[in-house]
């Protein structure tokens, strides 16, 4: 989505909010203040800042891709040192494919070998 479709959503949504607050605010100087306040916090919200740490989180709410991570704190290890550490190959690739595309981890290829950071 364009930052001009953003932009016209948050406001579109922003005004859809404005009329609810009247309802609730009975004196009209509060209304002003309180509409400005509503308006400025809703267009600070960044829809993709907010997936980008949504996805971070769900990286992190897992035991085993916060094993990993520890583990990969103390430098640098290849899948298969991974795999031996928590002692469960099927999973260890998808833990290392949901910490990286979350940008927790880094993949370097050398040879055969695949090293993580």
């Amino acid at each position: 989505m364009g930052t001009e479709k953003k932009s016209d959503t948050n406001k579109r949504k922003s005004e859809v909010e404005i009329e609810r607050l009247k309802r609730f605010i009975f004196y009209r100087d509060q209304l002003e203040v309180r509409t400005q306040k509503f308006s400025s916090l809703v267009n600070v919200l960044d829809e993709e800042a907010l997936n980008s740490e949504t996805r971070v989180f769900k990286a992190l709410a897992d035991t085993n891709r916060l094993k990993i991570l520890k583990l990969l704190k103390e430098g640098e290890l290849c899948a298969c040192e991974l795999t031996i550490a928590l002692s469960n190959s099927q999973s260890t690739v998808s833990h290392l494919s949901v910490l990286k595309n979350a940008g927790l981890i880094k993949e370097r290829k050398e040879g055969k070998w695949l090293t993580f950071a």
